[in-house]
């Protein structure tokens, strides 16, 4: 696995990526304005690579750009499928090389996300895992029920589940960034497990029903990612926020971490931001918004 970390990393990665896929290309479209990300798929379906790029329905403010952005694709030979209406947003984030790497996201391939926010994504090879996110774009393109295995964690299937586990298992120590955590059930774990002696500290937003929850804020970085380190061991990286919404109502995309220098790198960056910030500066209750 490699551990890509924002703005540190930039979009050099990706677009190296891109240009290293020789058969095929499958790609998750939230939101994009990186043109160098753009000419780099473009320059892919240009030299023979089949790119298929499933864009999202968008919200009244992107749907002009996003649809320009369709018709940019298929001009230079990109197929296009646009996301169904099954859930409230479809917010997945996550790029298939040549049917043999996989790129799970936390941010989108925007300018702001990419340069300006703190955001995380996850490369892995594994097989199963991109077996299973192949399975996952086949079946969200073809708009067809999605039945999830064990390797991926995806809202609506299994996330809530799986996230309330790896929150539950937490024997020493849980350091979650998120900007939005406000599910009653998730916050009724996580106060359990501050009762049983946990060290549970948030880079983020928490809504006042977790009220006594420790978070913080303003840490030189905006905010694009949802993470969390249980126990200095394992790690979740994604887009789904531990909110009701993103577990329950929308398409959200997540991996389960576990390379020791992997976890150890990201759980140092969590504790460099949260040495920024002080102690008391506590969010406000968040305004909702869609990232």
């Amino acid at each position: 696995m490699q551990l890509l970390i924002q703005p540190r990393d930039g979009a050099s990665p990706l677009i190296a990526a891109i240009a290293t896929a020789r058969k095929s290309l499958e790609i998750v479209i939230f939101r994009l304005n990186r043109d160098d990300i753009e000419r780099a798929l473009r320059a892919a379906a240009k030299r023979g690579v089949r790119v298929h790029a499933l864009i999202a329905q968008p919200n009244r403010e992107g749907a002009g750009r996003l649809r320009k952005l369709e018709q940019r694709l298929l001009g230079d030979g990109v197929k296009v499928d646009r996301t169904g209406n099954d859930f409230i947003r479809y917010h997945g984030k996550f790029m298939i090389v040549d049917r043999t790497t996989l790129w799970v996201l936390g941010f989108n391939y925007t300018v702001v996300d990419i340069v300006r926010s703190r955001s995380f994504g996850i490369v892995t090879k594994d097989r199963d895992t991109v077996l299973e996110a192949i399975k996952l774009f086949k079946a969200d393109c073809a708009r067809r029920p999605f039945v999830a295995a064990r390797a991926l964690l995806v809202s609506p299937a299994n996330a809530r589940a799986k996230l309330t586990a790896f929150l539950g298992d937490a024997k020493s120590q849980l350091l979650i960034y998120d900007p939005k955590v406000s599910d009653t059930r998730i916050i009724k774990v996580l106060k359990g497990r501050v009762g049983a002696g946990v060290d549970v500290r948030i880079l983020g937003n928490v809504s006042e029903r977790g009220a006594g929850l420790v978070h913080r804020k303003d840490f030189g970085y905006r905010l694009h990612v949802r993470a969390i380190v249980r126990d200095g061991r394992e790690a979740f990286i994604g887009s789904q926020s531990l909110r009701r919404l993103e577990l329950d109502k929308r398409r959200e995309v997540g991996l389960f971490v576990t390379g020791a220098p992997l976890v150890k790198e990201l759980a140092a960056t969590f504790e460099s931001d949260w040495a920024r910030t002080g102690p008391g500066k506590e969010r406000a209750p968040y305004a909702t918004h869609d990232h």
